[in-house]
């Protein structure tokens, strides 16, 4: 039976946090609804009656790992195949920049926007990093013979700008790493033709804690550096072993059925109005803020909303809010404050975010 599309109503009033404050902070975590809660509950209750063990119970879990690697595919225009499941996008980042193989020899260009998540990867990386502006221009200016991948977000978490990711990957012909942290889940994405692409469960998606994936577009082409069990078919006593197709071979771990199921349960959640929604609120939100504060968020349908308060500290600022039920975040040494803007972002949220200011 088809499911009957939620109005915004219906849709909000599964999250109980949204009846307490006005929830602006999905860039770091997002909300957590009843349905995926359950869904969690629901899966430790099943393994404190029946146990973690017996084929049946193993076949669900693999089952369970397709199913949202399928889900989490459909949802970056991806194939299933290429799919990773990951504890984050510092874990994807990490995947990648171990298994491509670089050397002193080899350089990487990034922007000088990335958060740690993909700059600690590229910190421990042998090949020389050059670092420019976050601008298209700039950041293929700085593509040389040299080159061997470009390192960016999609969605910078500074200022919430949007890269033209694939017309980067398009005009350099260098293979691109995509931190999908701020976009995965908050703007239509489109991996296709993307090298590597980052996601993360629990920021837009509203999954649980420490879930993510990796979408590798070609996995022949990455090294397997830290195996897990998912990397092979079959091994030998002397650790060799037989890698399994696909990027289901750079998955570093197990996840609790706990996890797949809530996150199974949240994008099940997601309507189908959701992109839309949060794209038209970040609008409003810009607009209001404008006569209050320096916004510097491009208007780029993005649905992070940062600006420059007038007159008191960014972190100071964050304080006062959250006294009066408004969560949002400070940028560290940028003078930012950071308003994340979800499909479930209410215009009486922004009333509150307005009046606190």
């Amino acid at each position: 039976m088809r499911r009957m599309t939620p109005t915004f109503e219906e849709a909000r009033a599964a999250f109980p946090v949204l009846e307490e404050v006005a929830y602006l902070n999905a860039g770091t975590f997002g909300p957590l609804s009843r349905g995926t809660t359950d869904a969690m509950r629901e899966a430790i209750d099943r393994d404190l009656r029946h146990g973690r063990c017996g084929a049946s119970f193993f076949q669900s879990m693999f089952a369970l790992r397709q199913d949202v690697r399928s889900r989490l595919a459909e949802l970056v225009g991806a194939v299933a195949d290429t799919i990773a499941l990951t504890t984050s996008t510092t874990d994807g980042c990490n995947l990648v920049l171990a298994g491509l193989g670089l050397d002193a020899g080899d350089e990487i260009v990034t922007t000088a926007d990335e958060h740690f998540g993909l700059l600690g990867a590229l910190g421990v990386s042998p090949a020389q990093v050059v670092v420019v502006d976050p601008d298209p221009d700039r950041i293929l200016a700085a593509v040389t013979r040299r080159t061997r991948l470009i390192a960016t977000s999609q969605v910078l978490w500074t200022t919430g700008a949007v890269l033209p990711v694939r017309e980067l990957r398009e005009r350099s012909g260098v293979p691109i790493l995509v931190d999908g942290a701020q976009s995965a889940g908050a703007i239509p994405v489109d991996a296709a033709g993307l090298d590597f692409f980052t996601i993360s469960g629990q920021k837009w998606l509203c999954g649980p804690d420490a879930t993510g994936a990796l979408v590798v577009s070609d996995p022949d082409r990455l090294r397997v550096t830290a195996p897990s069990y998912f990397s092979q078919l079959s091994y030998e006593p002397d650790g060799s072993f037989e890698l399994r197709d696909g990027a289901v071979r750079f998955e570093p771990g197990w996840w609790p059925p706990s996890s797949l199921g809530g996150l199974l349960a949240a994008l099940d959640q997601r309507p189908e109005w959701a992109f839309g929604r949060a794209a038209e609120t970040a609008d409003r939100l810009r607009e209001r803020l404008r006569r209050l504060a320096d916004v510097v968020t491009p208007a780029e349908r993005s649905t992070i909303v940062s600006f420059r308060p007038k007159g008191i500290e960014p972190a100071a600022l964050v304080e006062r809010l959250l006294a009066a039920g408004v969560v949002v975040r400070d940028v560290p040494g940028r003078g930012l404050v950071r308003a994340s803007v979800g499909w479930w972002t209410s215009d009486e949220d922004i009333d509150r975010l307005v009046a606190g200011l």
